[in-house]
């Protein structure tokens, strides 16, 4: 029988509550959460007393022997490390993203996947979301003939304030490509089935002068192996009073149709995520979405139970590998 226990291992951003949340939804206990001396731990002490767990005070106490899985969400450039450590101890972990901030980390991370004793997941929810799963099947049916082009928007809210000293630290957090575009980067692959063949950039700074390495919008030109063309845009600026936290969209063009993607929905009525299908039959309708048939989460402790995965260890290798690549070859521009 598999254990049936999980721990955390860093906890510097909100996403690793939707870990813990649907881990003990699926039956799991928790062990705790271990933050490492320095950090700041009000998340961990909140997550603490939402969810009724332990606060642990030495790593150990996180890798203990009936533990399985690590969930991780350290410092952005500390991840990779806390993956070495959990295939070292013969635990599976799931990072939030980025993975790695650098090429020395992905090379770390090529390591792990490929000695194939940990298996290794990322947050990489888009896979899961209703509307890019209904996307991905109109694409699969033919529904838009053969796909010409993606467009990805990602703008997101800052709050400056109340981010920590490290995400402003490009060496520590991995900048807004790895940080943001490593979602879209996956998506490429998920919804065309095709490699990126080639990829060019940029990334601007208008802001915060005062962080040198904090970039605040990027933009990234992609040519697919099957010759499908993208475009990818994040930015740091919805806002303050903004509805959302960033209105994203997804545009799709193929020969026989086109779609649109609202993430967020239309902030004019529903607020709910809304596809939007026309094609050479059809005017412009609302597509109904479809319930991908399995989380982020159930779909990474099917992994570990031999099933068949939505979101592999090559996956997560592969998205992080393009992110990586993007972030070094963008060109920057200083505007601040």
């Amino acid at each position: 029988m598999e254990p049936r226990v999980f721990s955390i291992i860093g906890c510097q951003h909100g996403h690793i509550a939707s870990f813990i949340e649907k881990m003990l939804g699926m039956g799991y206990r928790c062990a705790g959460i271990f933050e490492e001396d320095g950090e700041d731990r009000g998340l961990a002490i909140s997550l603490s007393d939402r969810f009724g767990v332990p606060l642990l005070g030495a790593i150990d106490d996180a890798l203990a022997e009936d533990v399985s899985v690590v969930g991780c969400a350290a410092v952005n450039n500390r991840k990779i490390d806390v993956a070495e450590l959990c295939e070292a101890r013969g635990k599976h972990i799931m990072l939030d993203k980025p993975a790695v901030t650098n090429r020395a980390g992905l090379e770390q991370l090529r390591g792990i996947v490929g000695r194939g004793r940990t298996e290794v997941g990322m947050m990489l929810t888009q896979r899961f979301h209703a509307g890019v799963f209904t996307l991905k099947a109109l694409i699969g049916e033919g529904a838009l003939g053969r796909l010409v082009s993606l467009d990805m928007r990602k703008p997101h809210r800052l709050n400056a304030g109340d981010r920590p000293d490290w995400f402003f630290d490009h060496a520590r957090s991995g900048g807004i490509i790895q940080d943001l575009l490593v979602h879209d980067l996956d998506l490429l692959r998920w919804l065309t089935g095709s490699e990126i063949a080639d990829m060019q950039g940029y990334m601007a700074k208008r802001i915060l002068p005062e962080h040198p390495g904090f970039y605040d919008a990027a933009a990234l030109n992609a040519r697919l192996a099957d010759g499908t063309l993208a475009q990818l845009y994040a930015d740091w600026h919805t806002p303050a009073r903004s509805w959302t936290w960033g209105d994203g969209r997804i545009f799709a063009v193929g020969t026989a149709g086109s779609a649109e993607l609202r993430l967020q929905g239309d902030s004019r009525s529903a607020r709910e995520p809304m596809l939007l299908l026309s094609s050479d039959v059809e005017a412009l309708h609302p597509v109904p979405l479809r319930r991908p048939p399995i989380s982020l989460y159930g779909d990474f402790m099917n992994r570990l139970r031999g099933g068949a995965p939505v979101l592999s260890g090559e996956d997560v290798l592969l998205a992080s590998a393009a992110a990586v690549d993007a972030d070094e070859r963008a060109a920057r521009i200083d505007c601040a």
